[in-house]
């Protein structure tokens, strides 16, 4: 999962995360501010509650935009649908957030009309972030016998190292 996060910075070792929490969300636009709760509550236990603002904008947009776009619209959105999972990981000197949704479909950033309340959600992710990127997730699912793809669409945020 953290393969397309190496692409120019220097080298992750997973082993040395000091930190990974993880929040299955449900299928409900609600669950944008559940999402924000639990990353208040994850970089407050981190010591990171300076980086709330920023991060807590960008976990918004990419939850709402696998709510909105990754989950299949005719459906009623219960607990029948495939998840929609956050990932928050801490190394030393960065902070990953990842998003993962059961479409395979890329995610796009248009261009909003200036009128438009909304299609600006992947320019405030790269806007807010340091980076941003997306890749096909591993099986999706599986725990319960399905074989489900998706994607991780991720935002990374470089961290001030400890003085």
């Amino acid at each position: 999962m953290l393969e397309p996060l190496r692409q120019g910075l220097p080298p992750i070792d997973p082993s040395a995360a000091s930190g990974s929490a993880t929040c299955t969300l449900p299928a409900r636009y609600e669950a944008v501010g559940g999402a924000r709760q639990f990353t208040r509550s994850t970089l407050t236990g981190w010591g990171l509650s300076e980086r709330f603002d920023d991060v807590a904008l960008v976990v918004s947009e990419l939850v709402t935009n696998a709510l909105r776009h990754a989950l299949p619209a005719d459906l009623p959105r219960d607990a029948q649908d495939p998840p929609v999972r956050l990932h928050l990981m801490r190394w030393t000197s960065r902070l990953v957030c990842a998003v993962r949704d059961p479409s395979q479909a890329s995610p796009v950033a248009s261009e909003a009309a200036d009128s438009a309340e909304s299609g600006r959600g992947l320019f405030l992710v790269e806007s807010f972030s340091d980076s941003w990127g997306w890749h096909p997730s591993p099986a999706l699912g599986a725990e319960s016998g399905a074989a489900l793809r998706g994607k991780v669409v991720w935002a990374l945020f470089r961290l001030s190292e400890p003085a």
